[in-house]
């Protein structure tokens, strides 16, 4: 019998109890997605009328109508929108949280510390009303604002991480070569923290347009408050159920982009400076 390191290879017994495992598995989630799948088709009663199953061409038809189509690109687009600015924001809040977070002085870093701890512990959509309650800015900015806020506040402490975990000869390194601790941070720190922890960010940054949906709250139109509320009401709630698929496959097929590409940068990204980059900053300095 072959043994690894850490284990060793699995027995009949066990190779047996695990194809046995899988094969029920298997089963219970095709039960499931039948019993979804005959629940959905299956007519209701909603407020005393009897609606036809969720795939009855009639709970679709208003899809084959350009204005819908327009409507739901401009809700992806708004959604998008706001998505990029607070990604942009909380990118160099998050620099600047954890440039501040890392610094030797106290008087710098214990309150930099408490603000961050403040931003992460409020949730988003209070966040978002604050703004949007304590101040004449539109629906528009308290979204971006409170996501670029509170995500600023977590990257800067995957930033932070991110610092924290390279070797310490990589600082001494720019030390030793005449920079200042800010420089040897900014030339030489930062780059590798921001290409290790790349994928942590953008995984960050899928989050950031999922809350997105927040919006919604406060009035603005995003794709949710688009789709779900503008248009189930124009067009009646017997299309709320393919509207609220629609959207979900709008979803997913954004998050899933933004994850597979996390995934990519993570097989892909670099490694340490390259010595050259360290004689071209000590002649610098």
């Amino acid at each position: 019998m072959s043994s690894s390191v850490l284990f060793d290879a699995p027995g009949p017994k066990s190779r047996r109890r695990s194809r046995t495992l899988s094969i029920v598995t298997l089963v219970v989630v095709a039960a499931v997605v039948v019993w979804v799948v005959l629940t959905l088709a299956a007519p209701r009663v909603s407020s005393g009328i009897t609606l036809p199953g969720s795939f009855d061409p009639t709970r679709w038809d208003i899809f084959a109508d350009p204005r819908v189509w327009r409507g739901i690109g401009l809700g992806v687009l708004a959604t998008l929108q706001a998505a990029a600015l607070a990604a942009v924001l909380a990118l160099a809040i998050g620099i600047g949280f954890s440039t501040l977070r890392t610094s030797v002085h106290a008087w710098v870093r214990v309150p930099t510390t408490v603000v961050l701890e403040f931003f992460r512990g409020m949730p988003v959509l209070l966040l978002m009303l604050f703004i949007l309650l304590a101040s004449s800015f539109g629906s528009f900015w308290a979204v971006v604002l409170a996501l670029g806020l509170y995500n600023g506040a977590i990257i800067g402490e995957i930033l932070r991480a991110g610092l924290a975990s390279l070797p310490l000869g990589q600082r001494e390194a720019g030390l030793s070569l005449g920079l200042t601790r800010l420089q040897a941070k900014t030339f030489i720190e930062f780059p590798q923290a921001f290409r290790q922890m790349l994928p942590v960010i953008v995984a960050q940054l899928v989050v950031l347009l999922k809350d997105t949906s927040l919006g919604f709250i406060v009035g603005y139109n995003e794709l949710i408050r688009t789709t779900m509320n503008q248009m189930a009401s124009f067009y009646g709630n017997r299309y709320l159920l393919s509207l609220f698929l629609v959207t979900l496959v709008i979803y997913l097929a954004i998050n899933l982009s933004l994850s597979a590409f996390a995934r990519r940068l993570a097989r892909r990204r670099g490694g340490a400076v390259r010595p050259g980059f360290l004689a071209k900053l000590g002649n610098r300095a």
